[in-house]
This record gives structure tokens, C-alpha cells and sequence, in this order.
């Protein structure tokens, strides 16, 4: 996969990232689970990018 792609892919799963970030906190209130939702949106991103 080119550089391009890979930039291309993690902008793409940066907005979720923010947006996904402050509805997680606003559902629960705690940053113990939005830094879980960050971590697991993460890995999903780098499994996509080194496949």
C-alpha cells in the first residue's frame, strides 16, 4: 500500500477518533473510556493499514 493510502486511511479514522471521543464521553462521562475507544479504534487503524 503507498504513503498516500496509509495518510489517507488514518485522516479517515481521525474524525471518528474526535467526534466517537466525545460521545463516548458523553454517554459515560469518563475519560477512562474514551481513552478505551481510542485505543481500540487504534488497532483497528493499524490493522487496516499494515494488511
Amino acid at each position: 500500500m503507498d504513503i498516500p493510502r496509509k495518510l489517507g486511511i488514518l485522516i479517515y479514522t481521525a474524525v471518528p477518533a474526535i467526534v466517537g471521543g466525545g460521545i463516548v464521553y458523553h454517554f459515560f462521562g469518563s475519560f477512562v473510556q474514551v481513552i478505551v475507544f481510542e485505543i481500540l479504534l487504534a488497532l483497528a487503524a493499524l490493522g487496516i493499514i499494515s494488511s
